[in-house]
């Protein structure tokens, strides 16, 4: 198959530069190739267009339906981690009715609800870190995120399972997401070997068995309610039919649950631990938001917190120079078309690049520079701003994710002082699919405001 741009690397070697350093990968091929270049990153043999001109994604996502059809072959190496029934793996009819059980958990009341709880969790966690002693913000915001996430999909926030999910999930995470080399794990199958249960994976799939084995006692003791009137999203699937009449089953729930909590709980504590960094980065941006908060008649009222104009762009432009995901969801060519002057033959898997787009200098002038106003100054099209994808692929969580993302930072900044314990910049890294903090955002907390 011919395909545009192809990088010269040997393709193992390509996928081993992708492991280990992203960005670095990234920025060479586009010096190389501007607008699109031929990959070898997901699996063996595979071979995927990055795009990262707005044009050229703007034509993928608006054909989804037609001639870009979103395919769950490059996700394969999820499938350990959320399971065969999640939205991650689901394709075409499947997502879209998968889709429709999950969007009213995200919208209406709930997010009032949920406001006043993630204010609560933000206090709580931050008043218990020792004062003047370096912590990790990564690790505190995944612990905010973990509880919220919690309350908000199974509605739970006590007793003897949440504190073994609160415990377990953590360490889940921690052994395929927590650097380069745990994440070989997951690209790599021939690693995944258990060695009579010493080895790294034999504990991932121990700590997935458990964490499992929990939300199915969860689900059955909710089935067994006769009254489901929580604002929990357990209680919203199990209650929730599609147009036929027909729910989830136990293992699409577990499956779906897993998923939620997971991509939840550790892409809005990276974007929270990446909004702290910017804040004590630039001392003049957070000035702004704290003297925007000041302003603030009710600042008891979530609702009024999430619509100030300063934090909404100072928000936009951490997640524009540090993306959580890469990429937009994988889309596979279905008849010979163009694409930006080039041939891309049926069969072909495209996927907009989310970090390159958003360091172009032409949407983005000194693109590298944290400068908030730029989201003042123009409006972005969803082709050239998509921290969360974009299509009928784009991420269900987003409104959840950017109100917690607010919320807990105006709560911190409006009653912490806090200083950057390491004054090297920050950098990102590897973590699963995603990308954070290299060090994890080391602070101090110096008193309270």
């Amino acid at each position: 198959m011919q395909l545009p741009n192809r990088l010269k690397t040997p393709p193992f070697i390509q996928k081993l530069q992708w492991i280990a350093d992203p960005i670095n990968y990234m920025e060479n091929a586009v010096q190389q190739y501007p607008d699109l270049f031929t990959a070898e990153i997901v699996g063996f043999g595979n071979t995927i267009v990055l795009v990262n001109h707005p044009q050229g994604i703007q034509e993928i996502l608006n054909s989804d339906r037609n001639n870009f059809i979103a395919i769950s072959e490059a996700n394969q190496f999820l499938r350990p981690v959320v399971g065969d029934y999640s939205i991650l793996m689901m394709e075409r009819e499947q997502h879209r009715r998968r889709r429709q059980f999950l969007i009213p958990a995200f919208h209406g009341e709930k997010m009032r609800i949920y406001g006043e709880l993630i204010c609560d969790l933000t206090e709580q966690v931050l008043s218990q870190l020792p004062q003047g002693k370096p912590f990790s913000a990564h690790t505190a915001m995944r612990d905010i995120s973990l509880q919220v996430i919690l309350k908000a999909v199974l509605g739970l926030s006590e007793g003897e399972r949440y504190q073994k999910l609160r415990h377990l999930i953590p360490q889940m995470l921690l052994s395929v997401f927590q650097s380069s080399l745990t994440s070989t794990l997951l690209f790599f199958p021939f690693l995944q070997y258990e060695l009579g249960g010493w080895s790294p994976w034999a504990r991932f799939v121990h700590q997935r068995q458990e964490i499992g084995e929990l939300i199915y006692t969860e689900i059955t003791e909710r089935r067994k309610k006769s009254n489901l009137s929580g604002f929990d999203i357990l209680s919203l699937l199990i209650s929730s039919k599609d147009t036929s009449g027909e729910g989830m089953t136990d293992f699409e729930l577990r499956d779906e649950l897993i998923t939620l909590i997971i991509a939840g709980s550790e892409s809005t504590a990276t974007a929270m631990a990446w909004g702290l960094y910017w804040a004590y980065q630039q001392p003049r941006v957070r000035e702004k938001i704290i003297e925007e908060i000041d302003d603030l008649n009710n600042f008891l009222d979530p609702i009024s917190i999430f619509k100030l104009p300063y934090l909404t762009v100072f928000c936009n432009e951490s997640l524009r120079i540090h993306p959580i995901t890469p990429f937009t969801f994988p889309r596979q060519v279905q008849e010979t078309t163009q694409l930006l002057g080039h041939t891309l033959e049926a069969g072909t898997i495209v996927q907009g690049c989310i970090y390159l787009l958003h360091q172009r200098e032409d949407l983005y002038p000194e693109a590298k520079h944290f400068r908030p106003e730029r989201f003042l100054e123009r409006e972005f099209s969803l082709y050239e701003f998509l921290p969360f994808g974009g299509g009928s692929r784009r991420c269900i969580g987003e409104t959840l994710a950017v109100f917690e993302m607010k919320l807990v930072l105006a709560t911190i900044l409006s009653r912490y002082q806090l200083e950057l314990a390491d004054k090297q910049p920050e950098k990102l890294k590897r973590r699963g699919p995603t990308l954070g903090p290299e060090n994890g955002v080391k602070m101090i907390i110096t008193g309270r405001r």
